[in-house]
């Protein structure tokens, strides 16, 4: 199993840099909101709190980003168009082709949010996000925290701690101009990788 996913996430990554090299690098940047340094070929990505140089044209991240992340940071630089930010938030299965993948996504999502919830007190949870370089903002929620997963493409995680009604729950939520950065299966797996972060680390799983 481990076998087969290795050689279809090389092919997609082979695919990405096909259709990623040949391109202006300055244009490139300009529509990701990256910084393209032309003196030493490189894009400078910001990403989940870190920051990571991709060379230019041979692709090379320093440091070497991990599993999917690296690929959904070729599909980003590939697929950004620059569009603005609408100014709201939706759910995955509000998005191109999400009717499926992506409402089984929001689904999973709550499932696991109030997995990781679970007997955590507020405090605990905002160190969570701290890790990840998210901004809490002010919201209806007991706590919304704004995830910088890309430049364009922030991830909106909505918090109600427990009560003596109801038990801890959650909803993730992507900008309403998500489609123009990263397709649907790009966004569920960044979204699982957001998921996954946030746990213990000795608890993760490999992505």
């Amino acid at each position: 199993m481990k076998e087969t996913a290795n050689r279809a996430f090389e092919e997609m990554r082979q695919a990405a840099l096909e259709r990623f090299r040949g391109r202006n690098p300055e244009e490139i940047a300009e529509k990701a909101g990256v910084i393209y340094r032309k003196d030493s070929s490189e894009f400078l990505i910001s990403s989940l709190g870190r920051e990571f140089a991709l060379s230019w044209p041979d692709c090379v991240f320093h440091p070497p980003v991990e599993g999917w992340h690296h690929l959904i940071l070729l599909h980003y630089l590939e697929l950004a168009d620059g569009t603005a930010s609408s100014g709201q938030w939706i759910n995955f299965g509000s998005l191109r082709e999400g009717v499926i993948r992506g409402t089984k996504f929001d689904r999973d999502a709550e499932r696991d949010l109030a997995a990781f919830l679970k007997n955590k007190s507020p405090e605990a949870v905002r160190q969570c996000f701290r890790r990840l370089g998210a901004e809490e903002i002010q919201a209806k929620a007991d706590f919304c925290a704004v995830i910088p997963f890309l430049p364009n493409y922030p991830i909106l995680v909505n918090i109600w701690f427990a009560d003596e009604e109801f038990p801890a729950s959650g909803k993730i939520l992507l900008e309403g101009n998500a489609d123009h950065y990263l397709t649907v299966e790009d966004a569920v797996t960044a979204g699982t990788l957001v998921l996954e972060l946030l746990r213990p680390e000795a608890e993760r799983r490999e992505i």
